[in-house]
């Protein structure tokens, strides 16, 4: 099992493997510095600009995850579980529809689960976002056409 990563570089890590996978696809993205920002890369494209967000996790899943709640905003999950240094990680690309499909079928689940009207949510314990594993994502692995469709 490879070491641990700090969270810090856990981050990092995320954020700059996201920007070589849109890199590898032709589409330039620009990393936004900073440790209180809601971006984390900017993609210029065609159509505007778009805003993505990146969570990187190395355990068994993301917490706390609000999803996109912008159409001009795509979340980049990345699973380094697993991985040794050599390994690319696995990545799952979702959008504001694909964010509130994931939102309500977890609703279903647990109707206790607040959606507020800009499609964040919250427990009645006062936490904030849902603890996302592979699987409640699976369907969305290495969709960078929810960016690539949105860039060129």
């Amino acid at each position: 099992m490879p070491p641990k990563m700090s969270r810090e570089h856990l981050g990092l890590a995320g954020e700059y493997a996201v920007a070589s996978e849109l890199c590898r696809r032709q589409i330039y993205a620009q990393l936004t510095l900073g440790n209180r920002k809601r971006t984390d890369l900017l993609v210029d494209g065609d159509r505007g600009m778009l805003r993505i967000q990146v969570k990187a996790k190395q355990g068994a899943e993301w917490p706390g995850i609000n999803g996109p709640t912008r159409a001009d905003e795509v979340f980049v999950l990345v699973d380094f579980a697993e991985k040794g240094e050599r390994d690319r990680p696995d990545f799952y690309v979702l959008d504001q529809r694909d964010w509130k499909r994931l939102v309500r079928d977890h609703k279903r689940r647990w109707p206790e689960l607040h959606i507020a009207a800009d499609g964040t949510v919250s427990w009645a314990d006062g936490y904030a976002g849902l603890n996302l594993k592979v699987a409640h994502v699976q369907k969305l692995a290495e969709k960078w056409e929810q960016i690539v469709s949105r860039s060129l």
